[in-house]
């Protein structure tokens, strides 16, 4: 099962470092799970597995408004577990914002990672007044929901594995 786990680059920096994701307990991650199926109307796999993308670099940019010391990159690690290894929380099916969310239980070696998707340069300053804003959208406030909206215009680029230690250099 293909899973997306957000982060930051100094995140991934350190699970560079560590060789594993989920360090010290369950490991939030995102998935094509029943519920996004459901909520997506798609069955087209490709489609379901951009949404579980799109919704871990939505976490990703959470992360960033709690680090306001992170470069201003959404991070997004596919990562392939084995089935039954990531399970939804029952309790939070129904609650939009936990669509496609997943727990890992232990840690994931980095070494199983597909893939790395990172925001390009160009995107940090729509992604940094997205993080800015992100409380008041979640307030309800439509102009800075359009303002974390901006941040999602921007596609997330994909790099291999190999390329981590480039990406991670990025950090000023």
């Amino acid at each position: 099962m293909r899973v997306y786990v957000p982060l930051t680059l100094p995140g991934l920096a350190e699970a560079y470092k560590t060789g594993e994701l989920g360090a010290g307990g369950p490991l939030v991650a995102y998935a094509v799970t029943p519920a996004l199926r459901e909520w997506y109307l798609s069955d087209d796999i490709e489609e379901l597995e951009y949404a579980a993308l799109s919704r871990a670099a939505l976490a990703s940019l959470r992360l960033l408004a709690a680090d306001p010391g992170a470069p201003r990159r959404r991070v997004v690690v596919a990562v392939d577990v084995p089935d039954g290894a990531a399970t939804a929380d029952p309790d939070r099916g129904l609650d939009p914002a936990a669509l496609g969310e997943v727990r890992v239980a232990g840690t994931v070696s980095l070494a199983k990672a597909a893939a790395v998707h990172v925001d390009a340069g160009d995107a940090e300053a729509d992604v940094a007044a997205a993080a800015e804003a992100l409380e008041a959208a979640d307030a309800g406030d439509d102009d800075a929901q359009f303002v974390v909206d901006g941040a999602e215009d921007h596609e997330l680029l994909w790099y291999a594995t190999q390329e981590i230690p480039n990406l991670v250099g990025l950090r000023d």
